[in-house]
């Protein structure tokens, strides 16, 4: 599509001059009136602006600075007949990309189009590299490539710029930590702060004055007054860590600042209204909690508005191969050791475990196997005892001609038939027809599920 020009000059006959011009190679739109040129540009996506120095009554800088306040990504080029080194310098200044003189020159015109164009393009391809950029860094170590992370990916594109709260549910070791700073490292509240309170980890004696703060004097030792980490979080994010731990008088004094949108200090009459939105995680079951007695049925639902599940390591184990390369390079990089990688059996090891501790115990397998081992290459040996020594509590043998493969007691059954399907895939050399044809399937049948498997 051709770029959208909008020319702006009090004079009729320039417009139309311009607009003859440059028709064959731009789409063009002209007015002499100021004020519906800047209507124009909002509402219709204007590429470029040729902008009059000289309005009639009208100050063509102010009409600038209008534009790139308003729209700053317009190409604005000013036009004057009285050319000066102040005014161009002014004009550069308030956003013009360059100047040019009447009359107009129509092939030095039609250049410093191009080259107005051209940087027109060069910008836009560096925001969207700008935006990825920014958008893998707000990801940080949060990855995976399972139908089950591109879920909770999805969520958090979809509720990363609201206010509703959030309360994210997972294990221990599944990274909610990380999907709260996703949230608000990629949402409209990056730009404010980001403040942590784990609510398991401080006595809770203190847990309210580090929420809220206090006044001096407020109690014994309060020599001078304290802001809370709520009112540090003031136009950013509180993300509020092991929620269920919190106690019941405290939740009563949560609950109202939620709903009240303001906190009181500790020792202060005062209330302070702030802006701040919440997001907590907890990996205990706050249903049953609830039910128990030992977590308020109204907070937990004006916590809950958006809840987001984070699958355990276990329900994702397609994403083990993109996690430990992650963490090998992680740990290499940090420890200055020669980029390492792990033998045949050993990453066979680290594929099969089951990761109680989740993500958070996978990459301390892999910081103790990078710092121990003498040896580029890491062997079963290089893993930490209670991998080398995983055992199953059962398991079945599965016997086809010469070759075997042993299965666990109690795996789904489309484990069983990825592990099959991979297993006579290696004892027929990657050999396609010859694999259906020892699986007593179609080919197309074994395509299909080598791309459902990813194998």
């Amino acid at each position: 599509m051709k770029p959208h020009i909008l020319v702006i000059d009090d004079e009729q006959a320039i417009c139309a001059s311009l607009s003859f011009a440059l028709e064959d190679d731009y789409r063009i739109t002209t007015t002499t009136d100021p004020a519906k040129g800047l209507r124009i540009i909002e509402d219709n996506g204007i590429d470029i602006a040729l902008l009059d120095l000289s309005l009639g009554g009208s100050n063509g800088l102010d009409v600038l600075q209008e534009i790139k306040q308003k729209t700053p990504s317009v190409t604005v080029i000013m036009m004057t007949a009285y050319a000066s080194i102040e005014t161009s310098i002014e004009a550069i200044k308030k956003g013009a990309y360059y100047y040019i003189e009447k009359p107009i020159n129509m092939e030095e015109l039609h250049l410093l189009m191009m080259r107005a164009a051209e940087f027109k393009q060069m910008s836009f391809q560096l925001e969207t590299l700008h935006e990825e950029l920014e958008q893998r860094r707000g990801y940080e170590n949060f990855l995976g490539k399972s139908k089950a992370m591109q879920v909770v990916f999805s969520m958090i594109e979809r509720i990363k710029s609201i206010d509703s709260s959030v309360l994210i549910t997972g294990e221990s070791g599944t990274g909610k930590e990380l999907v709260a700073r996703s949230i608000h490292n990629t949402g409209k509240r990056k730009g404010g702060p980001l403040e942590t309170v784990n609510c398991a980890a401080i006595p809770e004696t203190l847990l309210e004055s580090e929420l809220f703060g206090y006044e001096k004097g407020a109690f014994t030792g309060a020599t001078q007054r304290k802001e809370g980490r709520w009112a540090a979080a003031n136009g950013g994010t509180l993300f509020l860590d092991e929620i269920s731990e919190m106690p019941l008088a405290l939740q009563v004094k949560l609950l109202r600042a939620l709903q009240e949108r303001e906190i009181t200090p500790l020792g202060s009459n005062i209330k302070i209204p702030l802006d701040v939105r919440i997001v907590s995680a907890a990996n205990k079951n706050l249903e049953q909690m609830v039910m128990e007695g030992t977590f308020r049925e109204d907070l937990y639902f004006r916590l809950n508005v958006i809840p987001l599940s984070i699958p355990p390591l276990r329900e994702r184990k397609e994403d083990l191969p993109l996690l430990i390369d992650h963490f090998l390079q992680k740990y290499s990089k940090e420890m200055n050791r020669e980029r390492k990688s792990f033998s045949s059996t050993a990453r066979g090891l680290l594929l099969d475990y089951s990761y109680p501790g989740n993500v958070r115990e996978l990459g301390n397998i892999i910081e103790y196997s990078v710092a121990l081992s003498q040896d580029d290459v890491m062997t079963d040996v290089d893993l930490p005892p209670n991998v080398q020594q995983q055992k199953p509590a059962f398991s079945a043998s599965i016997t086809k001609d010469e070759g075997s493969l042993q299965i666990p007691i109690g795996i789904p059954m489309k484990e069983i038939e990825k592990k099959v399907i991979a297993a006579t895939l290696n004892h027929c050399g990657r050999h396609k027809r010859k694999t259906a044809l020892t699986l007593q399937i179609s080919e197309r049948s074994l395509r299909d599920k080598i791309k459902l498997y990813q194998l």
